[in-house]
C-alpha cells in the first residue's frame, strides 16, 4: 500500500517543483493531491504526465493523508500545520515557522537523518533555509573529519529564493533595460538586473539579516551548536543557484586532498575542481540537478588549519523540494510512518 501526500501551496515555484521531483523519484504514492489558497481552486498543475485540478487547503480533510509537504509560507504553516499535524499527517514545512521550535526537528539527511525521529512531538518536521541546505551538505564531512571551529560564508543568492515575483522582476528589469523602458522595482529593496543588493530579510538590531541569523541558528541547530559561523548574504541577478564563498577553520589539520577525498565520497556531494578555466560549477550548471557541487578547495592561509571552497546548488531542489521530499523518504526508508488503512 502506497501513501497518501498532499502538496500545499502547489502552485509556487517549490510547489511545483515537488510535484515534479515527487514523479521524478518515483515516491511510493498511490494518490497525490494538490492544495492552495482558494484563488488558486481549479488551477492545472502538473504532477509526471498526470494534471492535476488545485483543491484549497483551508478546507481540506486531512483524516487520510500520511505526508503534507507545506510551502505556503510561514503564516499559513503557522495556523494549519498543527492542524494538520493533529489529524494524523506529518507535517514537512518549508517555511521558518517552525525550524527554532525545540519540538520539531530540522532536517538534512545527508546530516542529521537520526533527528527525524523526533517529529512525533508535534508531527511537523522542519525543512532549513535554502542557503543553511547546501552549506551543512559540504561542512559535515569535513567536520567529522578534522571538527569545524568557525565559518565565514559569503552567499550569492538567486532571485527564485524570493518566489516568483522576485523571478518575474529580473525578468522584467532586464527587459526594462535593453529597451529602455520604465524600470520598476517592487519586490526587492534596490534594482536587481545587472546589481547585486547585500540584503536578505530584514534587518536585525546588531546589522545582520534574518537570513544570515538564520544561517547561523540552523547550523548549529543541524551540525553542531559549538561552530561559530558569520554569514553575507547578497542576492544576485541569477534566476535559480545559490552559490557560497566559504572559508573554515578547523580544529585538527586538513590538507586540500584530504578534504576533496572527503567531499568525493560524501552523500549529496559532487566535487567538480579543477584548477583550469571553467574547473568549476557555476549555478547555471546546478540548475534542474540535485547534488551540493563543490569546487575552488584550497588552503587559507590566514588561520591555522584553514581551508576555503566553492559551494553552488539548486535553491529550488536540494535547497526546498528535494530536501523535503528526501526527508518524507527517511521517514519511510527508516519505517517511521505506515501509510494510513484506506477506507473500503
Amino acid at each position: 500500500m502506497g501513501y497518501k501526500v498532499a502538496v500545499a501551496g502547489a502552485t509556487g515555484n517549490v510547489g511545483r517543483e515537488m510535484l515534479n521531483i515527487l514523479d521524478e523519484r518515483k515516491f511510493p504514492a498511490d494518490e497525490v493531491v494538490a492544495l492552495a489558497s482558494r484563488r488558486s481552486v481549479g488551477t492545472d498543475v502538473s504532477y509526471g504526465d498526470r494534471t492535476l485540478k488545485v483543491k484549497a487547503l483551508e478546507n481540506y480533510d486531512f483524516s487520510d493523508v500520511d505526508i503534507c509537504l507545506m510551502s505556503a509560507g510561514g503564516e499559513v504553516s503557522k495556523e494549519w500545520s498543527p492542524k494538520i499535524g493533529a489529524q494524523g499527517a506529518v507535517v514537512i514545512d518549508n517555511s521558518s515557522a517552525w525550524r527554532y521550535d525545540a519540538d520539531v526537528p530540522l532536517i538534512v539527511p545527508e546530516v542529521n537523518a537520526d533527528a527525524v525521529s523526533g517529529y512525533t512531538r508535534k508531527n511537523i518536521i522542519a525543512n532549513p533555509n535554502c542557503s543553511t541546505a547546501q552549506l551543512v551538505v559540504a561542512l559535515k564531512p569535513l567536520h567529522d573529519a578534522a571538527i569545524i571551529k568557525r565559518v565565514v560564508v559569503s552567499t550569492y543568492q538567486s532571485v527564485s529564493g524570493a518566489g516568483k515575483d522576485g523571478m518575474d522582476e529580473l525578468f522584467a528589469q532586464t527587459k526594462a533595460v535593453y529597451t529602455a523602458s520604465d524600470l520598476v522595482t517592487s519586490k526587492f529593496p534596490k534594482r536587481i538586473a545587472f546589481n547585486v543588493i547585500p540584503h536578505i530579510d530584514v534587518f536585525m538590531e546588531d546589522g545582520y539579516t534574518k537570513e544570515e541569523w538564520k544561517m547561523v541558528a540552523e547550523t548549529k541547530k543541524i551540525l553542531d551548536p559549538k561552530i561559530r559561523l558569520t554569514a553575507t548574504c547578497v542576492r544576485v541577478p541569477v534566476f535559480i543557484g545559490h552559490s557560497e564563498a566559504v572559508n573554515i577553520e578547523f580544529e585538527k589539520p586538513i590538507s586540500v586532498d584530504e578534504a576533496r577525498e572527503v567531499l568525493r565520497k560524501a552523500p549529496g556531494c559532487l566535487v567538480i575542481d579543477k584548477r583550469e578555466p571553467g574547473g568549476y560549477v557555476t549555478p547555471y550548471e546546478s540548475a534542474g540537478e540535485d547534488a551540493t557541487y563543490i569546487s575552488r578547495i584550497r588552503e587559507d592561509a590566514t588561520v591555522e588549519n584553514g581551508l576555503a571552497l566553492w559551494c553552488v546548488s539548486d535553491n529550488l531542489r536540494k535547497g526546498a523540494a528535494l530536501n523535503a521530499i528526501q526527508i518524507a523518504e527517511c521517514l519511510i526508508n527508516r519505517k517511521l510512518l505506515q501509510p494510513k488503512q484506506k477506507a473500503a
